[in-house]
């Protein structure tokens, strides 16, 4: 093991089958070379032909990777993590993040091999079928035993931040030290460090001292195009050296474990700095292809995988062997974990006995959902931007939720994000439950996801996560936003500054697309609040909501007074009737900033002397919580038949569900006043009014087509 310098540079390997490390196996003994005992060999070799076994079974799949990176698995499960195959969620647990999830081969047969029960022999040999608990990419919902969804290169180890910080935050506000003290280790590859996602969040894990985050970065120096020479040169160790992290090198680990074994133990005695360990590797280790993209995704073929078993003393005539002597070793192991969790439950036991508050407080963070708090929020008759509504919200639910913690990407006082009841999270306050995560809006967004999966379930989690920036900028967050929603993850999102409203700041940072990019994601609920009443519900509602995250949309501008107009409760269900007429002729919608206007424009339009149209005023705040409402309520509240005109400073996409005509962007926006802007694109009482006459008029004589009366199946 050596400590990378600037000269240690990455070595360039040859792509030739004829000369790649691990090809001259098919001549050779591995025993006589392994530093080790003969058992330990088998057991990596296990590990790699199961790898090799699952791809082939399935014609699809990653076995390069995995068998590179077995003998680090079979280290980190049998002598080096503390984990529960009977209790998979135990919160004490040593955390594992596979970042380069196309190697998911290697995790699930780890999982097999160390007994986690809804991993068995029959799930490996339906790798990459439905149903499969061993899907094409780790997720968490699917698999016990995998922590965060990976695939989307970086992610994992962004997640990993998160981890880390959900371990030193939890122990530093509890008072008992033993209760929190796991580690969280990751293995990642050269696409992960390529990824942006992943500067940005080590980085910040450099800035906070994250000494309980250990990766394994596999430098195998392939990726799909071939050689990382083609695009990948740079000196990774100084670079994490300069985020603040400590590097180790290892040279090999193919023929023999003690030089990683003894990085990873330097890397736990240091509790300032996180850890990288950059591994050689050689990609599909055995086979004729290794060290070559040839066997990065996609079977070995059954004469190959047939002569690599044979390389490695395996049977070639057996399919998904894994022997006596090789299972017995992960029993043991898994038998030594359990051991720990046992003894852990009794260090909380007694810890409940000394401090039976604060140990049931952290229990009570998982209560079915009937016994949820009622959130109480202070009054407010002002008329306000929707931002500031949201800063009241926070602050409310801040010191009745114990378990909420995050921050704004540098956008603190324009976000209106800051918490009153807590000090800031840094390494030396990791007690503080407001986290500076700096201009790093992909990373801020993998890190809550993190935050979030350190200990969560169907009814409760130890942390609820909210970040904030401004609304064009979730462009930036959107790979990690879309992986809370696949994930089940409860993050709340914050972002202000929804529409062209926000003025001088101009097109660059005017959101047009993106409220319906979130919105047209599956399992995300997306607000647009238009006072305080419905800030209140989109913030019980994100609460509530423990398995689907939530995006607050806030305006910069203030907003018209909608007193005795809005309700909590009636927003609640997403969408609904804010002022109502007899027999309307005309539904204006409108949702955040627009639905004074409509109000406007209803009055407007309603109280005309000469040829009046009555109108109704329908508030969305919510779409996607108005349309799992019952059909009924839905057309209670969009009456078929009758006239219905849409208002958004947004795009116009989506809303042709609802309404026969759209008020919305069909274009950027532009530099000036925000009233001015807003003016300019048509978003004013007098276009409105027009639009809704024109309406009414078109649809003289001829049937209103009734949105609402669609096929439900």
């Amino acid at each position: 093991m050596a400590c990378n310098s600037p000269d240690n540079k990455k070595a360039k390997i040859s792509t030739s089958p004829a000369t790649v490390p691990g090809a001259e196996l098919r001549n050779d003994d591995t025993s006589l070379s392994y530093q080790g005992t003969p058992l330990e060999l088998k057991c990596i070799n296990t590990i790699r032909a199961l790898c090799a076994d699952m791809v082939q079974k399935a014609q699809s799949g990653h076995p390069g990777a995995p068998m590179g990176c077995a003998p680090m698995a079979h280290l980190l499960w049998t002598e080096i993590m503390a984990y529960s195959p009977k209790k998979h969620d135990w919160w004490n647990r040593d955390r594992f993040v596979l970042s380069n999830g196309h190697a998911c081969a290697l995790q699930y047969a780890m999982l097999h091999l160390t007994g986690y029960e809804d991993m068995g022999m029959d799930q490996l040999k339906q790798f990459r079928q439905i149903g499969s608990k061993a899907p094409g990419h780790p997720e968490n919902f699917v698999t016990k035993g995998v922590e965060v969804c990976t695939g989307p290169l970086g992610q994992g180890l962004s997640n990993a931040v998160g981890l880390a910080m959900a371990q030193s935050h939890l122990n530093a506000t509890t008072q008992n030290k033993e209760i929190f003290t796991n580690y969280t280790y990751v293995i990642c590859g050269d696409g992960c460090l390529q990824e942006g996602v992943t500067s940005e969040a080590s980085s910040l894990a450099g800035h906070l001292g994250l000494g309980n985050l250990i990766v394994l970065y596999d430098d195998n120096q392939i990726t799909i195009d071939g050689s990382t020479d083609l695009s990948f040169t740079e000196n990774v160790a100084m670079r994490y050296e300069s985020y603040g992290w400590q590097v180790f090198k290892v040279e090999d680990v193919s023929n023999g474990l003690e030089e990683l074994r003894e990085a990873i133990q330097k890397a736990k005695s240091e509790t300032s700095k996180p850890t990288l360990i950059q591994i050689n590797t050689v990609i599909g280790y055995g086979s004729a292809k290794a060290g070559t993209a040839k066997t990065h995704g996609a079977p070995l073929g059954d004469e190959d995988l047939a002569a690599t078993k044979k390389s490695y003393n395996l049977d070639p005539e057996k399919s998904f062997q894994v022997d006596d002597d090789v299972r017995e070793i992960y029993t043991a192991a898994a038998s030594r974990g359990e051991k720990a969790r046992e003894e852990w439950e009794a260090t909380f036991a007694s810890y409940k006995a000394t401090h039976a508050e604060e140990a049931t407080a952290l229990e009570q963070r998982f209560v079915p959902p009937a016994t949820k708090q009622v959130l109480t929020f202070p009054e407010c008759d002002k008329a306000m931007a929707t931002r500031k509504y949201s800063e009241l919200c926070l602050n409310a639910i801040a010191p009745q939720i114990p378990s909420l913690i995050g921050g704004s990407a540098d956008l603190t006082g324009s976000n209106l994000t800051n918490l009153k009841c807590s000090g800031d999270y840094q390494s030396s306050t990791p007690g503080g439950r407001y986290i500076r995560f700096g201009v790093r809006e992909h990373a801020m967004s993998a890190i809550c996801n993190g935050l979030f999966a350190f200990s969560s379930g169907n009814d409760g989690s130890l942390l609820r996560p909210f970040c904030a920036t401004f609304l064009t900028f979730a462009g930036y967050a959107l790979g990690a936003m879309r992986l809370s929603a696949l994930s089940k993850f409860g993050v709340l999102y914050i972002m202000t500054h929804d529409s062209i409203g926000l003025g001088e700041d101009g097109p660059t940072h005017q959101p047009i697309e993106t409220l319906e990019n979130l919105r047209s994601i599956p399992n995300i609920n997306v607000w647009r609040p238009a006072d305080y009443e419905e800030t209140k519900a989109s913030y019980v509602s994100a609460v509530d909501n423990l398995t689907t995250p939530t995006v607050i949309c806030a305006s910069r501008s203030t907003l018209k007074l909608l007193t005795g107009k809005s309700c909590m409760e009636k927003a609640q269900k997403g969408g609904y009737v804010l002022q109502d007429v007899e027999k309307p002729q005309l539904i204006l919608i409108g949702t955040g900033s627009e639905i004074g206007l409509c109000v406007d424009a209803a009055n407007e339009l309603s109280s005309r002397s000469s040829n009046p149209i009555r109108t109704r005023v329908v508030s969305m705040p919510c779409q996607e919580l108005f349309l799992s409402q019952e059909q009924s309520y839905q057309s209670s509240v969009l009456l078929g038949g009758i006239p219905t005109l849409s208002v958004e400073a947004s795009a116009q996409h989506g809303w042709h569900r609802f309404s026969n005509y759209q008020i919305c962007m069909s274009s950027f926006g532009a530099s000036g006043p925000g009233g001015e802007v807003m003016k300019l694109f048509g978003f004013t009482v007098e276009n409105v009014t027009e639009k809704g006459e024109k309406l009414v008029k078109f649809y003289e004589g001829k049937t209103v087509p009734n949105l609402m009366d669609r096929p439900i199946f």
